[in-house]
């Protein structure tokens, strides 16, 4: 069957951030990506800077160059288009896409606001689409979700999750990183790193029924870095730095008691020295289960240590330790290429099958566009209690 062709949207050779470079083109490069895509188009600011790109990642001189989303979404030769640019900027890179009926993967967040959001996918599903929360296929969480579907621990009374942002510093931003301090712009820690979080915990436990929530800002001014450390000015932030959130899980997604309570508190920034960057606890009737990790990233970058899960069983009062394991192919890519891998593979796996519609096995599934919506109307429910709360 003919490889799927991509349009990629923001890889530059002078990105501010390496997530298209260093997320996406190791599996589309590597050999068992290429027997289902094929790069064949760039789409950045202006053709000058796709042609930069072109050269800089020794693409062939065939893949197409463009600086204009209208001229991409026109092309016939063009399958998929995948986006990886700042996030106020994805509705605008893949909107005409999207409508021409060309499928569309967007990174998370999927736009700025939930009611860009909506205005995007106009409340459809949307089958033929990715959103970028590979956290649901993380061999972590489908880990977890085997684990609780043998009823080891039998019904899920509560949950916990303590987690850190610390893959940045707690009082500082690298200057291509400063529209985290803007709130407007859509991307910042909060719906980024916790979005990602709170994602893949709806994986495993199912929604919440209702939460309440309370944000800080505990650092209102943050200095802006250069990249040889030197402080290039001080900024005033808009973005809470610190969320505390509980609440009612519904039932439905996992074995949950009627009134299961779950909580979730998070810091940007490094946690206390020597501790672990991320602990979630899931407490059953007959165990409990403990993941450790050295920051918020399951999705993405905390396997350059061991993630750990523990289980505690009441009835032996003995931890063990369960085993995970990596794919054999996914070995082959580097860490933070090798979920977004799964779910390029899952895409093609449906493509290739006709594009039956419609819901799949659990273990063919992947998150897509609508799926994208209903985690932007959370963040946006969160963010209305923030601010209601400070009206008051």
């Amino acid at each position: 069957m003919a490889p799927i062709r991509v349009a990629l949207v923001g890889l530059s050779s002078s990105a501010k951030t390496s997530w298209a470079a260093e997320g996406h083109l190791p599996y589309l490069l590597s050999p068992r990506g290429r027997t289902h895509y094929e790069i064949v188009a760039l789409l950045n600011s202006s053709i000058p800077a796709a042609e930069a790109a072109r050269v800089y990642y020794a693409l062939p001189s065939n893949v197409k160059v463009f600086g204009d989303p209208n001229a991409l979404a026109s092309d016939p030769d063009v399958d998929l288009v995948v986006c990886c640019t700042r996030v106020d900027t994805h509705g605008l890179t893949t909107g005409p896409s999207l409508r021409a009926g060309k499928a569309v993967y967007i990174e998370w967040p999927l736009v700025e606001d939930y009611q860009t959001a909506v205005a995007l996918t106009e409340k459809k599903r949307i089958d033929n689409s990715i959103i970028g929360l590979q956290g649901r296929i993380s061999p972590i969480v489908l880990k977890l979700k085997e684990v609780l579907k043998s009823g080891r621990i039998g019904k899920v009374l509560s949950s916990d999750v303590r987690a850190y942002g610390n893959l940045l510093p707690r009082d500082s931003l690298p200057e291509g990183l400063s529209y985290f301090a803007d709130r407007k712009v859509g991307g910042n820690p909060i719906t980024i790193a916790y979005g990602h979080t709170i994602d893949y915990v709806h994986e495993v436990l199912g929604e919440f029924s209702y939460f309440q929530s309370r944000m800080q800002i505990q650092r209102p001014f943050l200095k802006i870095t250069a990249k040889d450390g030197s402080q290039i000015e001080e900024r005033r932030t808009d973005v809470p730095d610190l969320l505390a959130i509980y609440g009612k899980l519904a039932q439905g997604k996992a074995d949950i008691a009627e009134d299961a309570t779950f909580s979730f508190t998070y810091r940007s920034g490094q946690q206390f020295k020597g501790t672990p960057g991320f602990v979630w606890t899931i407490n059953g009737e007959l165990g409990e289960i403990m993941v450790t990790a050295n920051g918020a990233y399951v999705h993405s970058d905390s396997y350059r240590d061991p993630i750990e899960i523990k289980i505690h069983d009441h009835a032996t009062d003995e931890v063990v330790e369960v085993e995970w394991e990596w794919e054999d192919w996914q070995k082959e890519l580097p860490y933070r290429s090798r979920i977004v891998a799964e779910l390029y593979e899952r895409f093609a796996r449906w493509w290739e099958n006709g594009k039956p519609a419609g819901d799949l096995p659990d273990d063919q599934d992947w998150p897509r566009l609508h799926d994208g919506l209903r985690r932007m109307e959370e963040l946006d429910e969160l963010f209305k209690q923030y601010d209601a709360q400070n009206a008051v």
